[in-house]
């Protein structure tokens, strides 16, 4: 925080595994640090980066990026990110340069204002942070001391139990042989602790341990990854190995591991828990044996993204190799690039990081290949007399995710391809034709296209195994046939599906929900206003209150051609209309009247409310007594939104309130000061008075919680974020 004005290379090295990373991160999330740099970005460059690559994901930090800038060349986008930067104070992590060259190439994106702005740069090879800056001294980590490993050991494998007595012994052993290394302590705490506390199993992992002692460290890191990796159940492995199909230090959304997970067959159904319910036991079970690595975490506390250490990344690219589990398709290696390569017929599953369109103009064949995943950040414009080229080259294909590949027409032989399960496709389609339905192995299908409208023409319901659907667009359902709606078979309803989003109102009939009973996710965009329309006694959203395990509605109204402003809605469905067990509710463009919020306050369940832009409308807020009793976090984006007056008993539970473009807010309530679980208010571009108020909120938290710790209780650590900094 301190230094010269000018910008500022900080670097931070040592050998993998030493907690570079680590140590990275702490002062990344450090409450000091996000006040003082609201602009900030963390980007992994590794051994093999993209250039555009890694500036488009610096820019994702501040602002989504823009189809247009998907489309420029790398100088244009640092030119970009160079005056977006020059505005203001930044800081900038890059995890993992490897070479000069690397700092070279990429230190054109950050400007050299006067604001004391700094890149904290991590890397294993000190000659690179001296080229990066030759007037400062790296911060040289050092190995832990014998007594520092041993509380590492305890604290991964006992967790806050203390440690049995006749343990110390072997403990102690253990932890001297890994070296002083944190991630080997952290790996090899994590086999103890699955082990529990039985003195045989200590010594036997003590022993496995002292064989390495020779070899040298990072020979020894591998060793000990190994013994972790055979350490495991047969179950989770493939589920560990899995992870070497993304690219390094890719931040992996649970969504899309948990179902490629279940695509690929690797999950075994317990009774009464959900495929997706197990799959993420499964991913809770590597975190805690420290091998998967907590990306971000959803308010709930689950998971949402994860990435493994890079020493573990190469371990499972390794480990796939030897046993044919996958097989990376690698930007410079002609061998696997090559059509007439003789192993691709033996290949299972094949991933692909870089010049995508190269692979498969080559006409690749691969008769035994199940999964085909590609992860290139550029998008390639597949033209109409390509788009069979993949469905001809992997004729049994059970997952295929081909996001970065523009389809410009629908693919007719994918139809062909009865063993998908799991679907990714981009595309400028408007109707998804009838030959979709005989994918009826299909589990998850994604389709995104550029239209604002989607239809489905082919027999969805005939699909049985559909677990997951999504579109980025309204889409049109196609409703149950005339046939199956007289029948009362069982067979006719999906009880499987769990997803739907987003579709337009019009396909919300009680035909369509009567089908897919057990629904727990809806995203809806259109003109809500016809979904709110009364028909007689009744209108299309009563069928969403007959959900009865819908925990997550997205209402999204969207009036195109006419602009936002048209699209003001005159109110909300009485509260026994909605679902039940409704836990998250998102609302934007909606121009609801405030006195509406009485309406979402009395839902019994409701914990996570997303007011996006233009969701409400009006100056005045005043919530009424005894609503939102489950509320934990409230975010409200853009609105004209003047005077709102609340406190602890409007929201009791409330942990995180986040504002966004209210540009007309006098002050956020400082009567919530006293909601005791409040801990996270951030501003982004509101006004000077309300982020004064929001300071005042945090003296308030930081005198209760000196407060309770003078009395020898833990205070709540309260967090607020204001940008900018200078209102």
């Amino acid at each position: 925080m301190g230094g010269p004005d000018e910008l500022e290379v900080i670097s931070i090295i040592g050998m993998p595994g030493l907690g570079k990373t680590t140590l990275a991160k702490m002062i990344y999330r450090d409450p000091k640090i996000e006040y003082e740099f609201y602009n900030r970005a963390w980007v992994y460059v590794s051994q093999e980066y993209n250039r555009k690559e890694v500036f488009l994901n610096i820019w994702s930090h501040f602002a989504k990026p823009s189809d247009e800038m998907y489309k420029m060349n790398d100088e244009k986008i640092a030119k970009e990110l160079r005056e977006f930067l020059e505005k203001g104070k930044y800081l900038i992590v890059m995890d993992d340069v490897w070479t000069e060259d690397a700092w070279n190439d990429l230190k054109i994106a950050f400007p050299r204002n006067k604001k004391r702005s700094k890149i904290l740069l991590t890397s294993r090879i000190r000659r690179v942070a001296v080229h990066a800056n030759p007037n400062r001294e790296p911060h040289n980590l050092r190995f832990l001391n014998s007594d520092e490993s041993w509380i590492l050991l305890q604290r991964k494998a006992l967790g806050a139990e203390e440690c049995p007595k006749e343990l110390i012994q072997p403990g102690r052993l253990i932890a001297r042989e890994c070296g002083g290394l944190p991630l080997a302590l952290v790996v090899i705490g994590g086999i103890l602790l699955e082990k529990g506390t039985e003195s045989y199993w200590w010594e036997k992992v003590a022993q496995s341990v002292d064989a390495y002692i020779a070899m040298d460290q990072e020979k020894r890191m591998d060793s000990f990854i190994t013994l972790s990796f055979n350490h495991l159940p047969y179950y989770l492995r493939a589920c560990f190995l899995y992870f070497g199909m993304f690219p390094e230090d890719c931040q992996i959304p649970v969504w899309k591991l948990v179902r490629l997970w279940i695509a690929e067959g690797f999950i075994q159904q317990k009774e009464g828990m959900s495929l997706e319910d197990i799959a993420e036991e499964y991913l809770d079970d590597l975190v805690n044996r420290n091998l998967v690595m907590v990306g971000e975490r959803r308010s709930n506390g689950k998971v949402k993204t994860c990435h493994v250490h890079d020493m573990l990344h190469v371990f499972c690219k390794n480990q796939a190799a030897e046993e044919n589990f996958f097989q990376e398709i690698k930007r410079f290696d002609q061998v696997t690039y090559s059509s007439s390569n003789p192993y691709l017929e033996s290949y299972r599953r094949l991933c692909i990081h870089s010049r995508v369109w190269s692979y498969i103009s080559s006409k690749p064949f691969g008769p035994r290949v199940r999964s085909f995943l590609c992860f290139s950040s550029e998008e390639i414009i597949l033209q109409a007399e390509h788009t069979s080229s993949i469905p001809g080259a992997f004729k049994l294909l059970r997952v295929l995710d081909a996001k970065p590949i523009f389809f410009t027409r629908f693919p007719t032989d994918l139809a062909q391809l009865v063993h998908l399960r799991y679907l990714v496709l981009s595309s400028n389609f408007k109707i998804l034709p009838s030959p979709i339905s005989s994918l009826w192995n299909m589990q998850t299908l994604i389709v995104e296209t550029s239209e604002r409208t989607l239809e489905i023409k082919g027999d969805i319901w005939k699909m049985i195994q559909l677990r997951h659907l999504k579109t980025n667009a309204s889409t049109s359902l196609p409703g149950p046939l005339a046939k199956s709606r007289k029948s009362k078979d069982d067979s006719l309803i999906n009880a499987n599906l769990k997803t739907i989003s987003t579709i337009s109102p019009e396909s919300c009939t009680e035909d369509v929900f009567a089908r897919a009973p057990n629904l727990k996710k809806l995203g809806i965009r259109g003109k809500l206003a016809k979904l709110l329309e009364s028909k007689g006694v009744s209108s299309l959203f009563d069928s969403l209150g007959k959900l009865d395990y819908l925990e997550n509605l997205k209402l999204l109204n969207d009036v195109f051609p006419l602009p936002p402003s048209e699209g003001k809605l005159a109110g909300l469905p009485q509260r026994y209309k909605f679902p039940p067990k409704l836990k998250k509710l998102t609302l934007a463009d909606t121009l609801l009247d405030w006195s509406q919020m009485a309406t979402l306050g009395m839902l019994e369940s409701l914990e996570i409310l997303k007011l996006k832009d233009n969701a409400f409308k009006g100056e005045w807020w005043q919530p009424e007594d005894g609503g939102f009793r489950a509320l934990k976090v409230l975010f409200i984006g853009r609105t004209d939104l003047v005077h709102w007056h609340a406190s602890t008993h409007h929201f009791p539970r409330l942990r995180s309130l986040y504002l966004k473009h209210c540009t007309s807010l006098e002050a956020v309530p400082v009567s919530l000061a006293d909601v005791l679980s409040l801990q996270i208010i951030d501003l982004y571009c509101t006004t000077k008075s309300a982020a004064a108020s929001a300071r005042k909120i945090q003296q308030c938290k930081k005198t209760m919680k000196d407060e309770a710790e003078k009395q020898g209780n833990k205070g709540i650590v309260f967090k607020l974020s204001v940008y900018p900094p200078d209102q």
